[in-house]
């Protein structure tokens, strides 16, 4: 397989999944004039749900997402669903359990409301997780959907995206068995055929490698793709990556042969329907890779984490390497550790 590196890059730094995280550093600077303000978080700004304390073992995980315009122009009903399976994805993110969600939608016809509801719906009776609630603008204007999720993790066995160190792994696992998303080149469904025991058992093993206490980080791959997600790990922990692109975990011709190949380049950027980056100390991804492949999983160690604040991709030992961005002059996300 023949990578182009600086064609990569030019992909990862232009593709807008990325480039929109840039605002979320203003609006952490707005937050963090008040954090005086308020206590009782053990996570919050920079991870997949806010981890709030209170008595007893576990946290309560707080979490809310968005979907894009542009997915739901293309299908409301798919953005209902897809609203439900990012909340999910950000609870068992963090190894934890969803509970309940709320939502808050806007639509000016009631045929895209019932769509919208419709496909919410469908996710709700997938994954086991009810809406109790929630807000409706049946308004004339902008389409928009959006969930908060809340669930629960044992204060043990949290997985942050801010604990990775130098050496450790870097893990991706991908339920491959589906197929390019119906309505992106960027999506990659693979959760609607499947049954709720089948995603249970395809989550548990998030839950199983916290509950053995086995990763330093994690996160859930979602719309800056693949390099991405890891940059915004990366940031949060104060770390760097390289990433060997031969060693990404993807579908190919040989494992869907009945399915186009999508490019490595245009994989990069993909938002699966499950999957995450995961690390891990060296002693500990064998067993990290049984029990995601045990799972459903594929998965596989894709790079390491540096000291030095850079994302660094290359292919295989050919000893060029290119490098995406430099975490201690630029920003993903503006949150993160410094030094």
């Amino acid at each position: 397989m023949s990578i182009d590196l600086k064609k990569a890059k030019e992909a990862i730094l232009s593709f807008d999944g990325l480039t929109r995280k840039k605002p979320i550093a203003k609006i952490s600077e707005c937050f963090e004039k008040v954090r005086d303000a308020y206590g009782g978080c053990a996570a919050d700004l920079g991870d997949d749900a806010a981890a709030i304390v209170i008595p007893g073992d576990d946290y309560i995980l707080f979490a809310a997402d968005g979907i894009w315009g542009r997915l739901l122009e293309k299908s409301p009903w798919w953005a209902g669903y897809t609203a439900v399976l990012s909340n999910v994805n950000d609870i068992y993110a963090m190894g934890g359990k969803p509970l309940a969600m709320v939502d808050i939608v806007s639509s000016g016809t009631p045929e895209e409301l019932t769509e919208i509801f419709e496909g919410m719906a469908a996710g709700v009776e997938k994954f086991g997780v009810p809406v109790v609630g929630g807000h409706t603008h049946p308004d004339p204007g902008q389409a928009s959907v959006s969930i908060a999720i809340i669930g629960t993790v044992s204060k043990e066995n949290i997985i942050r995206s801010d604990r990775a160190k130098p050496g450790d792994d870097v893990i991706m696992a991908v339920d491959l068995d589906g197929h390019q998303g119906p309505n992106s080149p960027y999506s990659w469904e693979s959760t609607y055929h499947k049954s709720r025991a089948e995603l249970l058992k395809l989550y548990g093993g998030i839950q199983t490698l916290a509950a053995e206490k086995l990763l330093t980080a994690g996160k859930d791959i979602s719309n800056p793709g693949v390099i991405g997600t890891l940059g915004m790990l990366c940031e949060s922990s104060g770390t760097g990556a390289v990433v060997d692109l031969e060693r990404i975990v993807r579908p190919t011709a040989e494992s869907h042969p009945d399915q186009p190949e999508i490019p490595i380049g245009r994989w990069l950027l993909v938002h699966p329907g499950s999957g995450f980056i995961l690390t891990a100390g060296p002693e500990r991804s064998e067993k990290c890779l049984k029990i995601l492949k045990e799972a459903g999983f594929t998965a596989g160690i894709v790079g390491r984490i540096t000291a030095e604040q850079k994302i660094v991709i290359c292919a295989g030992d050919s000893g060029v390497f290119e490098e995406i961005i430099d975490l201690s002059e630029d920003s993903i996300t503006g949150i993160g550790k410094t030094g």
